[in-house]
């Protein structure tokens, strides 16, 4: 009989221990998004050496930095919109920014019947916390609170003052749903806030979306962070210096956070940026980039993008294989234990797979870009693009877009699209064009049209 309940003991004991390490922990999910960052700026990038970004690039330090990394859309609102619902936003007609909130319609943003990442982490019991900016509509139905998340703290459009809460009196700084009045500068406040989540759910198994405004203009800064670059003589780009000096503190701040919590291990991190710098404006570089944010040419639409879950993930490496945002949300979701399904129609991949073997495979065969009358399309190194032909010329943002007149370049030889390679392969062209058309049939005409504000070019 006792050998009989030692052997029942032994049996119990193994199966708790078994299960225990058997079943998936549940990684917190930090996600990190610049504003307006070129793809030259940072320190680890290799283009750029007079603003040093030391936290954000520690994310490089400890995981994996893509060269070849992509935006759904070339500016804001459709490109943040794919990274939250893993789907081409022209898929659901968010083509185009929603414009300033007096002059915007209610019905504009976010299609409600569309998922985002903290509505499917809801199904694993995930806590999720929003801190910055939206950009996905100002009416009741398009709030964080509406689209999944639990807390809340920044603004509803496209742009914000940093320094005074109330400078925008359609557009104010949130905290829920209740306004604010004072603020010290927002780049400071949404890390805090971001922190400040991290402390209060550390027991818990959380998803933090930190969604700087910053670097996107207004360039401004305060006296800390500009006396940090004495020696930048041009007034733009000291300013533009200092607000991407106070982004990578605050960045700096949540990972510490994270390491004092013993987080860090358990936590995976992603930063990127919403899409190309608009250089003429910000000084953003785009390194060796044509182009600029608005525009499909690389300088528009490849952007940093950086993922670290240590231990998991091996450290200080660099990938070269094509990757889009909307891979963001397929990701997480197998990371979390959670399946994504066939008729949810994600665009994006689950990229663990291609990152924890030796497989050379890319994840994408194509990646695919509709923004007005601007078009492109990616396969392996070979890229169709219709875009505006001069940099700063008018942009292309009305009509019906056509692979009509596209230009033809390969990426692997020529990173800044310099030589158009059309005349010259047209074989390749066609098979581009083929391709691009028949996934635009996939997709819908946009909702509304372009209406934002200069600024929010």
């Amino acid at each position: 009989m006792k050998f009989l309940r030692l052997i029942t003991a032994i049996t119990i004991i193994t199966c708790v221990t078994t299960c225990l390490f058997s079943s998936p922990t549940h990684p917190n999910v930090l996600i990190i998004v610049a504003d307006d960052m070129g793809y030259g700026e940072l320190t680890c990038q290799g283009f750029k050496t007079d603003i040093p970004t030391p936290f954000i690039d520690s994310i490089a330090t400890n995981g994996i930095r893509f060269t070849n990394a992509y935006v759904s859309a070339p500016y804001c609102s459709p490109s943040r919109a794919g990274l939250l619902t893993g789907r081409y936003a022209t898929r659901y007609g968010h083509e185009f920014n929603p414009g300033p909130a007096e002059i915007t319609a209610p019905t504009i943003g976010l299609p409600i019947e569309e998922k985002t990442i903290a509505d499917r982490l809801k199904a694993a019991g995930y806590i999720s916390g929003w801190f910055g900016k939206s950009h996905m509509g100002y009416a009741p139905q398009f709030h964080p609170y509406k689209r999944g998340f639990d807390e809340y703290f920044g603004f509803l459009g496209g742009m914000h003052d940093y320094l005074n809460a109330e400078a925008d009196k359609n557009d104010m700084i949130l905290e829920g749903t209740e306004q604010i009045k004072d603020l010290s500068y927002t780049t400071d406040s949404f890390a805090q806030k971001a922190a400040n989540f991290i402390q209060k759910n550390s027991k818990s198994t959380w998803l933090c979306y930190l969604a700087f405004n910053a670097v996107h203009m207004p360039l401004e800064s305060t006296t800390k962070y500009l006396a940090r670059f004495p020696n930048i003589k041009d007034q733009k780009r000291r300013t533009y210096a200092a607000m991407e000096s106070a982004m990578d503190d605050g960045v700096g701040l949540v990972l510490n956070k994270l390491r004092e919590l013993n987080l860090e291990e358990n936590t995976l991190v992603i930063f990127l940026s919403d899409n190309g710098g608009p250089t003429p404006t910000t000084t953003s570089s785009n390194g060796p980039l044509r182009g600029f944010k608005s525009q499909t040419w690389e300088g528009g639409i490849r952007i940093p993008f950086i993922i670290q879950w240590k231990n998991h993930l091996t450290a200080d490496q660099i990938d070269k294989r094509p990757i889009i945002a909307l891979d963001i949300l397929p990701t997480v979701l197998a990371a979390s234990g959670l399946e994504a399904k066939p008729e949810w129609k994600l665009d994006g991949v689950n990229l663990i797979p291609y990152l924890t073997t030796k497989t050379d495979q890319a994840p994408h065969e194509v990646l695919f870009w509709r923004f007005g009358r601007q078009i492109a399309l990616r396969k392996g190194e070979w890229k169709l693009v219709k875009a505006p032909l001069n940099g700063v010329e008018a942009l292309i943002r009305g009509g019906k877009g056509t692979t009509q007149n596209a230009q033809l370049y390969n990426l692997d030889r020529d990173i800044g699209e310099t030589t158009n390679l059309a005349s010259t392969y047209p074989d390749k062209v066609k098979e581009l064009s083929k391709i691009w058309n028949q996934i635009n049939q996939e997709m819908v005409p946009a909702k509304w049209g372009h209406n934002s504000r200069k600024a929010d070019e």
